[in-house]
């Protein structure tokens, strides 16, 4: 493991707050008397969080005081675990996985969207929102690529659409967490190939990617209207629906299987129309959270979004 050094930078003093006192004092009483050291990493990773992400020297010696250590065993133990951040960090922090599995699935693109985003390991981006170490196994390794980012991951990741997030976090837009693909938490990437049948009279007896059957969303539903479908795209030409935030390659094909292949077909949904639509998706909410309508009226109209162009610039690159 690398040499891990105090940032030369350091605040002049580091106090709790009342209410992580309260909490640090709670936390000595799980432990026997004289077995307080015991609370030194929970103490260490509050007083972090308190910090803004990283660990001023003074704060060891806050902790190293409550807890009757020597400095120099808090210090050992701060420089020791990673968990520690021992210089300042990024409103944003991004925890890369580098590790086999991220590595074999392009973990090396999403370094190279790091550098060109934010800077060198370590740094600080110019704005102070984003920054970034590589690490070792995240536990994810099943939705490889993926990244940590603060408390949150990331998984299914790749150039385009890694650092569509990290500019979304730039500028305080929301960002849906977990796969970034059209699968269901860990679930095959290629869909079911067991248990596809009816278990216990709970699941349909159809493919992961199947679509109910004509009709019987909508007596399920209650509130939903298949919107007007084409049987093909127009002469132009279907338009791109991966340039509205949220659709996918594989959205957009099940999109174009319902008949769908223009922004204003999307941008004239109903709530009945998305109750639909959203019931032929396994990611169900995601036409309302992402706002696909607003964004398909906009572009339908001649006009741009902000992910739309970030996905034009990724493919004036890639090209």
């Amino acid at each position: 493991m690398s040499v891990r050094r105090l940032t030369s930078d350091q605040p002049e003093s580091f106090a709790f707050t009342p209410e992580n006192l309260d909490w640090a004092n709670a936390q000595l009483k799980k432990f026997p008397e004289g077995k307080e050291a015991s609370a030194v990493i929970p103490l260490l990773w509050r007083a972090q969080e308190q910090h803004g992400g990283w660990l001023p020297e003074p704060a060891m010696r806050v902790v190293a005081d409550m807890l009757n250590m020597a400095y120099i065993r808090v210090l050992e133990i701060a420089t020791f675990y990673t968990m520690f951040n021992l210089s300042p960090v990024g409103t944003h922090f991004v925890q890369l996985c580098g590790t086999t599995p991220c590595w074999l699935r392009g973990a090396d693109d999403l370094k190279e969207v790091c550098r060109r985003v934010i800077g060198e390991p370590g740094e600080l981006s110019e704005d102070g929102q984003l920054s970034w170490i590589e690490v070792e196994c995240l536990g994810a390794c099943v939705n490889a690529p993926m990244v940590q980012i603060n408390d949150d991951y990331y998984e299914d990741l790749d150039a385009g659409t890694f650092e569509q997030i990290l500019h979304k976090l730039r500028n305080g837009e929301e960002v849906a967490v977990g796969p970034q693909v059209d699968r269901q938490l860990s679930a095959p990437q290629t869909g079911l190939t067991t248990l596809t049948g009816v278990t216990n009279g709970h699941a349909p007896d159809m493919s992961f990617d199947e679509a109910p059957e004509g009709g019987g969303s909508e007596e399920q539903a209650g509130n939903a209207e298949r919107p007007q479908a084409l049987d093909g795209a127009r002469a132009q030409g279907a338009d791109d629906l991966k340039r509205i935030s949220g659709v996918g390659a594989k959205i957009e094909e099940i999109l174009n299987g319902l008949g769908i292949y223009h922004y204003d077909q999307i941008a004239q949904w109903s709530e009945a129309n998305i109750n639909w639509v959203d019931d032929h998706l396994k990611f169900k909410g995601r036409i309302l959270r992402e706002d696909w309508c607003s964004q398909a009226e906009t572009l339908a109209e001649g006009g741009q979004t902000e992910f739309a162009e970030n996905y034009d610039d990724d493919a004036k690159d890639d090209g």
